[in-house]
Order: C-alpha cells, then structure tokens, then sequence
C-alpha cells in the first residue's frame, strides 16, 4: 500500500496545478478531492476508493488514469452548462 503523503504528491504532479487532499475513512476507504489552492474551488471529489487496491504502482497510475477521465467528464459537464447559460 502506497502511503497518503507519497499519494497526494503523486496526484498533486499528474493534476498540476491543482492541489490535493487525500483522507482516509474509518472504513478503510480512501477519499480524493481535487481543488484550486489559491481560490479552493474543488474540482473532482471521489470517495469510496479502496485503499487495498492501491498496493503496486500500476494500481495508483490506474487511479490516476480514472481520475483523470472524471475531471474531464466534469470539466466538459460544465463547460456546456456555461453554453446553454449564454
């Protein structure tokens, strides 16, 4: 299992320039919150994530990979949400 501090770096280098939380729950879940450090708006929050699973390097890039796709589907959510609004 990776530790949270050396997750949240790697996150925080594969997302710049967004920062980085990552906290673990009593159930031994794993939540992920993406935001901008200067204003705090929040990007992508993901929970329920199984920190079992995050046991080799290929596991965390395989998160890394979803997360990515997630931020995306939401930048692009809301990007068209702005259009309609015009």
């Amino acid at each position: 299992m990776i530790y949270l501090t050396q997750l949240r770096a790697q996150l925080e280098r594969s997302f710049a320039p967004l920062a980085c939380d990552c906290a673990l729950t009593g159930d031994n879940s794993l939540t992920v919150k993406l935001y901008h450090p200067a204003s705090g708006q929040v990007d992508l929050v993901v929970s329920g994530l199984s920190v079992a699973n995050l046991r080799t390097p290929e596991a965390v890039v395989a998160l890394i990979e979803e997360l990515r796709y997630e931020l995306e589907s939401n930048s692009l959510h809301r990007s068209e949400k702005c259009k309609h609004k015009k």
